[in-house]
């Protein structure tokens, strides 16, 4: 069965000038001949998003989408109508918004933060920037520490209210964050605090995250970062643990904590020494 808006794997039918059909169970599925790989036979099977033209027919292509069917990702706006806008998705067709999902008016050369769908009447990939409500914090599928997918949704006073495994909602605490981000980043973090709270009869959970990984997983990860970082800088980096945290964070992009914990992690292996200004190579 074809599941348009996502990747399918499909055999090639017949080739023809204009390209090659892909098998849907009926008469193919046209690829253009843009987006066909060189030397493919027929019977080979090929890897392709579908998705519906503007004659509302099926095509297969090679491009890849920045978004697929569940995705929520950050598109620009090409076009509008009084109908709705045209967001580029990174392929040959734009996803349409229709006016009904946008919280605003969408302007042209605007980036947006949306989910895309199936609209349930004419089965087309659309954009939907109303989505905070599909979201549920009643029931968890996430537990303390586990590893998760993080997409920055909005901004706070606080922190940044995050998409979690696009599940559940949760909050990024401006204390956790050590690295520049903008809205429709993804990144991946794990579940740190659980809070249970009843609000209008109803259980509901708060979620605190952390980005990255947790305790030495993290460190383990930040110690290729500065080994690294040393090699391209003739072995020595001027920063050490009595550097500012602001300085650790504009360089490495990390907190002291964790920069502590890495570099004497290091120190250990005797990978690196400690040096009145800085920590150098072995």
């Amino acid at each position: 069965m074809i599941k348009v808006g996502e990747y399918n794997t499909l055999k090639v039918l017949r080739i023809v000038e204009i390209g090659i059909y892909v098998d849907d169970g009926d008469k193919g599925i046209l690829m253009p001949k843009r987006f066909v790989p060189a030397n493919i036979k027929i019977g080979d099977e090929i890897t392709a998003f579908i998705y519906h033209d503007g004659d509302n027919k099926l095509i297969a292509t090679t491009q890849k989408p920045y978004g697929v069917v569940g995705d929520i990702v950050r598109l620009k706006v090409r076009t509008t109508t009084e109908f709705g806008a045209f967001l580029d998705n990174g392929i040959m067709k734009d996803v349409f918004a229709p006016m009904q999902k946008q919280i605003g008016t969408m302007l042209p050369n605007e980036f947006y933060l949306v989910k895309i769908e199936l609209d349930k009447r004419s089965g087309r990939m659309v954009a939907n920037e109303k989505i905070e409500h599909q979201f549920k914090n009643d029931v968890l599928s996430v537990k303390e520490l586990d590893p998760v997918k993080l997409v920055i949704y909005r901004q706070t006073n606080i922190g940044y209210v995050v998409v979690i495994n696009n599940q559940h909602l949760g909050l990024l605490h401006n204390n956790e964050v050590y690295r520049n981000l903008k809205i429709g980043d993804k990144t991946e973090g794990f579940i740190k605090k659980i809070h249970a709270e009843n609000q209008d009869a109803e259980l509901k959970f708060k979620i605190d995250v952390s980005l990255g990984k947790m305790g030495y997983q993290r460190v383990e990860d930040e110690a290729d970062r500065i080994l690294s970082l040393l090699k391209a800088n003739k072995d020595f980096l001027p920063y050490n643990d009595k550097s500012s945290p602001e300085a650790i964070y504009s360089f490495f992009e990390m907190s002291k904590k964790t920069f502590k914990m890495t570099i004497g992690n290091l120190y250990k292996q005797k990978k690196i020494v400690f040096e009145k200004e800085g920590i150098k190579l072995l």
